[in-house]
C-alpha cells in the first residue's frame, strides 16, 4: 500500500504537535507544600476527604495580604475573595 502526499502531511502535522507537546512539557516549577506543623492541617483534611478544594479553604488563614504571609511580588494569582484555588498549582507531597 501506498502513502499518498496527503497522509505524509497529516503523519508530518501529528508529528509537529508531538514535538510541541514534548517541548513545552518539562520539570514542574511552582514550590510544592512544605510537609510541616503549619501545612499539616492541608494533608489532613486532604487524606480525609480526598478534596483539594476542602484543603484549599485553610490556605487564606495565613497567606494574606492583610498581614499574614505575604505572596512574592511575581505571583501570579493573589485570591482576593472567594475560594482560594492554591492546590491547582501547588502541589501537596506524597507522604
Amino acid at each position: 500500500m501506498k502513502i499518498a502526499k496527503k497522509d505524509w502531511l497529516f503523519i508530518a502535522l501529528v508529528a509537529g504537535v508531538l514535538i510541541v507537546f514534548f517541548a513545552i512539557s518539562g520539570e514542574e516549577k511552582t514550590k510544592k507544600v512544605p510537609y510541616d506543623e503549619n501545612h499539616k492541617p492541608s494533608y489532613e483534611i486532604f487524606k480525609q476527604t480526598g478534596s483539594k478544594m476542602e484543603a484549599d479553604k485553610g490556605c487564606p488563614q495565613c497567606h494574606n495580604e492583610q498581614g499574614g504571609i505575604p505572596f512574592p511580588a511575581n505571583h501570579p494569582v493573589k485570591p482576593k475573595e472567594g475560594p482560594s484555588r492554591c492546590l491547582f498549582c501547588h502541589k501537596l507531597q506524597k507522604i
